[in-house]
């Protein structure tokens, strides 16, 4: 069997010499994954992420070295050899992991996070994980939510399809060729076409979806299958790149380790696209290092990548990879905010975990007989040996004619025009001297018994428990003393309130049976000194599974199809007034509400909702990535401008997210943009002095991070952000302005400007933007008083 060792650079078919290890691609491993870890911990360097890219070159290029190390000795590829290498390799502690973290879940995490993130499990250790994250961030409704500490596996099921695929796709491939052939230079040169063809064709396709679908483009396996195809091609050409002079070797050393380092602190996620063509720049940088140092002597003058520190995170970056981002996002849940403390215990149990990981299961596993094939006559792993025990005829030399050329040494392989190999002069034990000379009485009574594969493999794994004994047992115990330190630390970091009471809690006023509104206010100012989470209805469990579901309007706000209007319309068909309620998804948040107005208006009332989530009714195109969104929002606008304008209803309220965007184009937009975008938009309804602009409740903290068993409803509090204070008051301004009106949220959404994650009992957002349903009936009291107060609304029918 070849050489496993993940380090080792490729002995290609030209009988290339390569060093033991290369200590170069160790450092460059270390420094793409603590760019990553860097980036997701601290969110600097701003484009760290693109280690990853780093990481898939690299794996292309040792894995197709294996591979054509196994062309060049044996005219063909061991599919079982290959796949049982990568099982060893990468399964174990990732299974570790994906165990751990499913199970910590259910102890951190709310109910619905706890199962989203074991089904992220599930489709992590079948590998396809990116294509379950690329779903999912194309999901409106689910593109804010919680961060999945599985998501990081996107980029090891990426590189897992890849490795499905390409050894047999190489293996057809040379099925074409006679095998003689496939030993020489030209298997590689078929190899390199091949590679060569998917480098350009998903890189072109990168280029063309990284612009089109930002999100599936990242995740997706076609995108980033040409940064895996250039290590391969890399290794298709060490034989010729190897002869690069030192000098030159060197340079272009340094210049891929520069470029790799800068694109960390150039790239964004979107600017400039990627991975196409953005991941060009990290991507081709590694390929830089691992060209400049195919010569060998990288060591002598890549002292950043080369010392021992570099080459020891290089060797763990696997684990470390794997642990990082569990840790930091459990981090963000059970920890108060980043502090001095807290992130020393984060960096501290990423260490803890990524070292007992790497020291306990992943290198000893790695390096075991498991899946290993052993033959019957030595305890060395062979490729297709039949094992057995019967007794071996005694085959003199003269029993069998010798075809082999002169100085070929018995044992080794031979292939025709194969060149003997050199070996050291060997002492033959007296048994076998004896067996060689027939005029030996003694030596005929002796029979050979070849020594059987389970006791060869028997063997090995008693030496493996020799070498790797005493290293498990003092990894586990430096993991139990690490992980005790880590919880007393967590303890003192966790003592005492996250979060101090605002001040005393609001009372109702004697008014209200005429105003709501106190009462609500009473309602959420308790909710802000609550500790403990209350029994509430709806759970906010069964808040988050459902979402918008629940949601009478819904159906009135999909992109699929144009809504209905009359099933979109509450209360009396024959009512004498009509509101329409329009917007994106914050408008159709607020259409229980508007429901239970119409159906409480006896008969006074009638209120259509209609609009689309994710198209703001501005008459600028403002950027969204959900499924269809976009192409449906220029339409609906239009659709229902002409609806409404045609109708001449009494009131017509629009709600927008007060967040800021971008066009299409990418262009930002300001809130005065979007402000006077809107009343531009409006004007197309022709109803000046008849809308009301309704604001959206303030930005909620985010219910899948901050809720779990774990935390109190004190983490769930949030602050009006200042870009939703900006825009209530441009819209106040603008409003003023034209003649129509505007209403705040604030009344039935926060108390002293901190607003709770529930009030009365109910859950009031199912995400950091979206209103529960329950909580929109609630609240509508509120809303008609206000609308009545401004002159909107009265219970009359004239």
């Amino acid at each position: 069997m070849h050489s496993t060792d993940p380090i080792s650079t490729q002995q290609n078919a030209d009988a290339v010499p390569r060093p033991a290890a290369r200590r170069d691609i160790q450092g460059l491993r270390a420094v793409a994954v603590i760019a990553v870890v860097l980036s997701h911990l601290l969110d600097w360097p701003t484009g760290g992420f693109a280690g990853v890219d780093v990481f898939f070159v690299i794996s292309g290029y040792l894995l197709t070295a294996i591979i054509l190390r196994d062309v060049a000795a044996t005219g063909s590829i061991s599919l079982r050899s290959f796949y049982a290498r990568r099982i060893r390799r990468i399964l174990p502690a990732a299974v570790v992991v994906l165990i751990a973290v499913s199970a910590a879940a259910f102890f951190a995490f709310n109910g619905p996070r706890a199962i989203a993130t074991m089904w992220d499990a599930v489709s992590s250790f079948f590998l396809v994980a990116n294509w379950n994250f690329a779903l999912a961030g194309t999901d409106y409704f689910h593109a804010a939510d919680a961060v999945s500490p599985l998501q990081h596996f996107w980029s090891l099921s990426v590189e897992e399809q890849f490795y499905l695929v390409w050894p047999v796709a190489l293996a057809c491939v040379l099925l074409i060729l006679p095998v003689a052939v496939r030993k020489t230079a030209h298997a590689r040169t078929v190899v390199g076409v091949l590679a060569t063809t998917v480098i350009a064709a998903s890189f072109a396709w990168a280029v063309v979806q990284s612009t089109g679908d930002a999100t599936v483009a990242y995740f997706s396996t076609l995108t980033r299958a040409w940064e895996i195809a250039l290590g391969a091609l890399i290794a298709v050409l060490a034989s010729q790149l190897v002869r690069i002079p030192a000098a030159l070797g060197g340079l272009l050393s340094w210049l891929g380790l520069a470029g790799v380092v800068a694109s960390f602190f150039l790239l964004t996620p979107s600017d400039p696209p990627f991975p196409g063509p953005g991941a060009a720049l990290p991507v081709c940088g590694a390929a830089l290092v691992i060209i400049g140092g195919m010569r060998g002597g990288a060591e002598a003058h890549l002292f950043p990548l080369t010392n021992p520190v570099s080459v020891f995170f290089g060797n763990i970056s696997y684990s470390l990879y794997l642990w990082h981002f569990p840790v930091i996002v459990f981090a963000a849940v059970l920890l108060p905010g980043s502090t001095g403390l807290t992130l020393a215990i984060v960096v501290g149990a990423i260490l803890v975990f990524s070292l007992t990981s790497y020291f306990l299961i992943e290198q000893p596993i790695h390096r075991s007989p498991w899946l290993r094939r052993y033959s019957e006559t030595s305890g060395v792993p062979a490729k297709k040996q039949p094992a057995s025990v019967q007794p071996q005829p005694v085959v003199t030399p003269a029993a069998r004619a010798e075809t082999r050329p002169a100085g070929w040494t018995p044992g080794q392989r031979y292939f025709p025009g194969a060149t003997p190999r050199p070996v050291a002069p060997r002492v033959a034990p007296p048994q076998q001297v004896a067996l060689e000379n027939p005029t030996t009485p003694a030596a005929q009574d002796v029979p050979t018994v070849a020594i059987s594969a389970r006791e060869n493999k028997r063997a090995a794994w008693s030496q493996w428990r020799e070498k790797f004994g005493s290293q498990l047992g003092i990894t586990a115990g430096g993991f139990a003393v690490a992980l005790t330190a880590l919880l007393l630390l967590t303890n003192s970091a966790m003592g005492g309130s996250l979060i101090t009471p605002i001040g005393p809690t609001a009372v109702a006023s004697a008014d209200d049976a005429t105003d709501p509104t106190p009462a609500i206010q009473a309602e959420l100012a308790a909710a802000t000194q609550a500790t403990e989470w209350p029994d509430l209805n709806p759970s906010m469990d069964n808040a988050i599974t459902n979402g918008s579901q629940t949601n009478p309007a819904r159906t009135c706000f999909e992109p699929a199809t144009a809504p209905n209007v009359d099933a979109c319309t509450w209360g009396s068909s024959s009512a004498p007034h009509h509101m329409y309620l329009v917007g994106d998804s914050t408008a159709m948040a607020y259409a229980p509400a508007f429901k239970q107005i119409a159906e409480s208006s006896s008969g006074n009332w009638r209120i259509t909702t209609i609009g689309l989530y994710g198209c703001r009714f501005t008459d600028v195109l403002v950027e969204n990535s959900g499924a269809g969104v976009m192409d449906a929002c220029t339409q609906r606008k239009a659709d229902i401008a002409a609806i409404v304008s045609a109708d001449s209803p009494d009131l017509v309220v629009v709600s927008n997210a007060y967040t800021l965007g971008n066009t299409v184009a990418g262009q930002p937009l300001s809130v005065t943009d979007l402000v006077s975008s809107t009343q531009s938009e409006l004007e197309q309804f022709n109803a000046a002095g008849r809308v009301l602009y309704l604001a959206p409740p303030p930005m909620g903290a985010s219910l899948g991070s901050c809720y779990s068993p774990l935390t109190s409803p004190l983490n769930c509090l949030s602050g009006v952000d200042s870009t939703w204070t900006e825009y209530e008051m441009a819209m106040e301004v603008a409003a003023a302005a034209s003649g129509d009106t505007s209403m705040s949220s604030l009344t039935f959404s926060c108390w002293e400007n901190s607003c709770p994650a529930f009030a009365g009992g109910i859950p009031t957002k199912y995400d950091q933007t979206h209103m529960t349903a329950a909580y929109a009936q609630h609240i509508a009291p509120v809303i008609r008083w206000n609308l009545e107060q401004l002159g909107l609304m009265s219970t009359s029918a004239n």
